[in-house]
């Protein structure tokens, strides 16, 4: 069950108005190029010092000039991202709710709210749950997005729930794309398990940081790739 701060819906009200210049009964209406949760594990085997690289890695991508151009390189000039935690079943944490962000300014605001947030998870490792959890976070988006994804980062495998792969075959259902950023310090298969059991979609790809200090690069290189605007070409 996800356990999101509610006050952050008033925040997410207000930051959706004060960059389109809507009134809520037009914030639904909002356009972007694609929806994206970012859903990070923050289980047990996560220690201080790996957490703060992570957080770290995030905040530096979020705000690289290289995103924010694959960004703008979209027909809205938009995404729409949120910022999710996750360990056992049950165990997910909305640190950032939904935003918008078209430059600098949301980028910013987005990883100011996210560098002063607090961990809170220690538990297991679920997948599947995090998948699970981060799948329904669309619906409460308020946004219209081209494209839906979930950007899963862990440094392990499905070890709580049930089966990862269920949980993406659910998300392939309702027509969401799964990514994956692997940390494989501690495992060298975990690359492969992401990309059988994990990623989904045509789309959908899995890349790997070698450990947590090469993962803000790792993460820039993975936040431009499913951003950055491809159209498709037209059959003839």
């Amino acid at each position: 069950m996800i356990r999101p701060l509610r006050a952050f819906a008033i925040l997410l009200i207000g930051a959706v108005l004060a960059v389109c210049g809507a009134s809520p009964a037009a914030a639904a209406e909002i356009e972007v190029d694609l929806a994206l949760v970012l859903a990070v594990d923050a289980s047990r085997s996560i220690d201080s010092y790996e957490y703060d690289l992570q957080r770290r890695g995030y905040l530096a991508a979020l705000t690289d000039a290289r995103v924010l151009d694959a960004i703008r390189s979209g027909p809205n000039g938009a995404i729409a991202i949120t910022y999710l935690e996750w360990s056992g079943p049950g165990e997910q944490e909305v640190l950032v709710d939904w935003r918008v962000v078209r430059d600098a300014a949301t980028a910013s605001a987005f990883a100011n709210d996210l560098r002063v947030s607090e961990r809170r998870l220690y538990d297991g490792t679920s997948i599947s749950g995090a998948i699970d959890a981060a799948a329904g976070m669309f619906g409460e988006s308020g946004i219209a997005a081209t494209r839906r994804a979930i950007d899963v980062s862990a440094d392990g495998t499905n070890n709580r729930g049930r089966p990862a792969h269920l949980a993406r075959d659910d998300a392939v259902k309702a027509g969401i794309t799964i990514n994956g950023l692997a940390i494989i310090n501690e495992d060298a298969a975990l690359l492969d398990y992401y990309r059988t059991e994990v990623r989904s979609g045509p789309d959908g790809f899995v890349m790997a940081a070698a450990d947590y200090a090469d993962f803000a690069e790792a993460m820039r290189r993975k936040l431009i790739r499913e951003i950055e605007y491809r159209p498709k070409l037209s059959e003839n």
